[in-house]
């Protein structure tokens, strides 16, 4: 007699949860604060060796390793010890003083909406293409360290921004990869009767629902939305599949959804935030729907509602050209914002298109995104002095009769979350130098201690990082290689490539105009001749 048929229920009900201690590794593995503490790395590590260096996300070890390797594991006393250490020091961590509290105890910031179209927490969670995101990410964790009230707000993209891969012959290939929500660092936001909390916004003709998930970032939530819902049509589902694809209509609804979407996703979970930062202008749509909200609060009108609403907003912009602003056609506006300004803003569309525009007299010119953002916000900065000078320089024309140099665009010079990009090695190194707290205060305070480390100790760090980036680039390249399908002695090559004990440059940056890649090329004489020097070898990186 044959057996029965066994139905098989999704893989988030198959995980071990009633392994003891599975809890705990759950814990550890959704709270993204383990992409800047080291210490975490080995517990996963240890669950799945291959997986962990293959993915880097503990989300996916977790749900892949087999119950047997979890209760092995979770029974010697040694790794259970670390496990429960590390989440007692991740939940002290959250409930300890922090430098807001201890220095602006009498604050009453209590929340501060980040939207930004892309956020770079870990490639665990691909969402993310370049600076912008960067930005955004280490800005989320910084937060987190410090104890500022932030919350973010960003869309999750099914495919994301396109994997780079380059073939032997050094030709780019754009690959679009999948990203199960189920394997990604997240989880769905719910209601109080346990529903999903799903947002339905208007386009033209037809609703939008969208999904709402959650990261933690240590103290700091950020909560994404997608369209990718089964009530949605196939075509519609696609709206959020890509980061910066597909045509400007595509690009408009993704920042509808971002911008409208994400203020009323606030506004569903009770959260009223007193300060809105706009990271770049995709995000420009919610000073309106900020504005909106108050006029029902308060029954002012729009003009009055955005004059008011617009002191607690915050454009950064990160755009060094004017043609690099988002712009969208007059018609391409009435058909997605006519109904929006008419019947929720009470304003007319040119009314509406006049936030956007240089001259709002010349009914064909293109909406700007980033000039709704200044015209919302109650300040706005550049991200470098040199790029204040630059920007106020673009803008200069929303100022007229106004002194370039008095144009109202300060700067905030960009900065890293520095526990997020150093190596296990550095962390360790500085730690003993100065603390495993020492980015939580001024750089200042920190020279002292620096000067304290021994040339022969602080060389040797980095002679074992440069031998870390040779062993790392060997591998890749000979990974990149055999994906191509190279010849298995072509990838044995490049396993031999560049030389850990010789000075090795990297330059990481993408290869755009503006960020000067010719300056590697500026005197081709002289970088000949460091590179060809036999009694001091140079070798370079290019990432």
């Amino acid at each position: 007699m044959s057996k029965p048929l066994r139905f098989i229920h999704p893989l988030h009900s198959l995980l071990p949860t009633e392994v003891e201690g599975f809890d705990s590794l759950a814990e550890l593995a959704l709270d993204l604060r383990w992409t800047w503490n080291h210490a975490t790395d080995e517990v996963w590590r240890q669950l799945d060796p291959k997986l962990w260096n293959l993915t880097h996300n503990p989300w996916v070890v977790l749900q892949t390793v087999s119950r047997d390797q979890i209760e092995r594991l979770m029974a010697d006393a040694a790794f259970r010890k670390t496990v429960d250490k590390l989440v007692k020091i991740k939940r002290n961590a959250a409930d300890s003083m922090t430098w807001f509290q201890q220095n602006h105890s009498q604050s009453h910031l209590s929340n501060v909406a980040y939207f930004s179209m892309e956020f770079m927490l870990s490639e665990a969670l691909p969402i993310y293409s370049g600076g912008l995101g960067n930005v955004a990410g280490d800005q989320l964790k910084a937060a987190s360290d410090l104890g500022v009230p932030v919350v973010g707000v960003g869309l999750l993209y099914q495919q994301g921004y396109f994997r780079q891969m380059i073939d032997k012959n050094g030709a780019q290939q754009a690959l679009f990869p999948y990203n199960d929500p189920g394997q990604l660092p997240i989880t769905p936001l719910r209601q109080a009767n346990g529903e999903w909390l799903r947002l339905e916004i208007s386009l033209p003709g037809y609703s939008v629902w969208l999904r709402a998930w959650q990261a933690q970032v240590g103290r700091v939530k950020l909560f994404l939305l997608d369209s990718n819902d089964a009530a949605n049509f196939p075509a519609h589902r696609g709206i959020t599949s890509e980061l910066y694809g597909g045509g400007l209509e595509l690009r408009l609804a993704q920042e509808l959804l971002l911008g409208i979407g994400g203020w009323r996703l606030l506004a569903a979970l009770g959260i009223q935030p007193e300060v809105c930062h706009l990271n770049e202008g995709h995000a420009a749509f919610a000073v309106l729907e900020r504005a909106r909200s108050f006029m029902q609060e308060s029954g002012l009108p729009f003009e009055a509602a955005l004059e008011i609403t617009r002191a607690g907003n915050i454009f950064t912009t990160h755009t060094a050209v004017a043609a690099g602003f988002d712009r969208f056609d007059p018609i391409l506006m009435q058909k997605y914002l006519g109904g929006y300004a008419e019947q929720e803003l009470g304003i007319t569309l040119p009314e509406l298109l006049a936030l956007g525009q240089q001259n709002p007299n010349d009914p064909s010119e293109s909406f700007n995104m980033a000039y709704l953002a200044i015209r919302g916000s109650g300040a706005v900065n550049g991200v470098s002095r040199l790029h204040g000078e630059v920007s106020r320089h673009i803008f200069a024309p929303l100022f007229p009769r106004w002194p370039e140099e008095e144009v109202p665009v300060g700067h905030v010079t960009n900065g890293v979350h520095t526990p997020s990009w150093d190596s296990k090695l550095a962390d360790d190194f500085w730690t003993g130098a100065c603390g495993k707290d020492r980015w939580l205060g001024t750089v200042e305070t920190l020279e002292q201690d620096m000067h304290g480390v021994d040339d022969a100790q602080l060389w040797q760090l980095r002679t074992e990082a440069r031998k870390v980036l040779v062993k790392f680039a060997r591998e890749r390249l000979a990974s990149q290689w055999a994906v191509t399908g190279e010849p298995q002695e072509e990838c044995a090559r490049a396993r031999l490539l560049f030389d850990p004990d010789v000075l090795t440059l990297g330059f990481a940056r993408r290869f755009a105009t503006y960020k000067r890649p010719n300056l590697l090329l500026h005197d081709p004489e002289r970088l000949l001749r460091l590179l060809t020097d036999p009694q001091r070898p140079v070798q370079l990186i290019l990432a």
